[in-house]
């Protein structure tokens, strides 16, 4: 296997540079409209090949407050956007309740970017109708801040956002719609950060989820001791992708948000930068340190060791032995990976790394890059994945 122990600049940057490759590859800028795949529709197989059916479900935006978001330093409002999918079914049996799919977005997009471009409406009606998957209610929250994403971490300087994904924002839904409100009907999936996140937190909470779907996970091996000193840490303007071009994500808001030139400058609003800032406030907080908030793991080229062994407590790979237990609790583990995604041998690495560890879990690798497959993903494995382990039955009263 090709080693993944790269000086912690060159590393750091790379992952950062990734975190907003999804938005770059998924979504165009002509409006939140979703971008054309390179095959054509009519070239797909399975579920993509059926017609919508006439009556499609729902999709509702709505306002949740996140007590756990209250107070953070960045000035985040902790009122956030949720969009909320209904199958087909909802309105019409209204003695029935439901499943539920959290899908966390990835780095530099907003909820509804994803929504759009994998098409997730079209597609839960799709695969339910034809019965590769069952009919659930999927809940996309978003997470974008001043940084352009919270890592789903928790941080006085962003927010407790892994509370917010498994406690307020649970118990708002629970509330609110006809779940069945029981870890055994509940799933977590996300891409990028959001493959990030789902790790993350399914880590820490078993008792909320019975199975979990990353998704070309990101920030999973961030390791700051590989190598030190100026050349360890190189330049921002190094990050490269696969193809060794120099990568500039756009931003979800139809604006270029640039990485800046080959000295890396960036400030407000460029890719890198902001991306560094995002890592930095979820994983290095401190109030001590305004106006920003946060310490960064190098200075004047140098690592600080301090700082960046609170990156590397952060990273999954660190994380999994502690909490091998709790990965042991669920009902089912899928990851899976582009074969030319820049982060295919960190997503491997957690694949022998969960294997060693005895944790049951399915990895798949795939033709694509870091987001030109998701809709097809979402469509073909993602739905019948949760359909096949999430219960659709309410539990017995003990």
């Amino acid at each position: 296997m090709k080693s993944t122990r790269f000086s912690f600049f060159f590393n750091f940057t790379l992952t950062i540079a990734l975190l907003g490759a999804a938005a770059g590859l998924m979504f165009s800028q002509n409006a939140g409209q979703p971008a054309q795949d390179k095959q054509p529709e009519q070239k797909q197989k399975g579920p993509g090949k059926q017609k919508a059916p006439e009556r499609p479900g729902s999709i509702e935006k709505i306002v949740v407050h996140g007590k756990s978001l209250e107070g953070n330093l960045e000035g985040d409002s902790p009122d956030r956007d949720v969009f909320v999918y209904l199958p087909l079914s909802y309105t019409k049996n209204r003695n029935q309740r439901y499943p539920v799919l959290y899908f966390l977005h990835g780095y530099g997009a907003h909820a509804e970017n994803y929504l759009n471009s994998l098409w997730a409406s079209d597609a839960a009606d799709k695969t339910a109708a034809s019965g590769t998957s069952k009919e659930m209610i999927v809940v996309f929250p978003d997470s974008y801040t001043i940084y352009d994403g919270s890592m789903y971490s928790n941080s006085p300087t962003t927010g407790d956002w892994e509370t917010f994904v498994t406690e307020d924002l649970v118990n708002y839904i629970d509330s609110h719609y006809r779940t069945l409100a029981s870890r055994e009907s509940r799933g977590l999936a996300g891409h990028s950060m959001g493959g990030y996140g789902t790790l993350r937190i399914g880590m820490k909470y078993p008792s909320v989820y019975a199975a979990i779907y990353p998704m070309s996970s990101c920030c999973l091996n961030s390791n700051p001791f590989a190598g030190r000193g100026p050349a360890a840490a190189g330049k921002q303007g190094d990050a490269k992708q696969g193809d060794g071009k120099a990568f500039t994500p756009p931003g979800s808001d139809g604006k270029d948000a640039k990485a800046g030139d080959a000295k890396g400058k960036g400030g407000r609003g460029g890719g890198l930068r902001n991306a560094q800032f995002a890592q930095a406030a979820a994983w290095a907080p401190n109030p001590k340190n305004p106006p920003q908030f946060f310490d960064l793991p190098t200075k004047d080229g140098q690592v600080v060791p301090a700082i960046a062994a609170k990156f590397v407590a952060n990273a999954p790979l660190t994380m999994l032995d502690q909490y091998s237990s709790n990965l042991k609790k669920y009902k089912a583990i899928m990851l899976d990976v582009g074969l030319q995604d820049t982060l295919l041998a960190s997503n491997r690495d957690v694949d022998e790394s969960l294997t060693r560890l005895g944790v049951p879990h399915t990895f798949e690798t795939y033709e694509g890059d870091h987001g030109n497959r998701i809709k097809d993903r979402w469509e073909l494995k993602v739905l019948p994945f949760f359909s096949s382990n999430l219960s659709f039955t309410a539990p017995k009263k003990k």
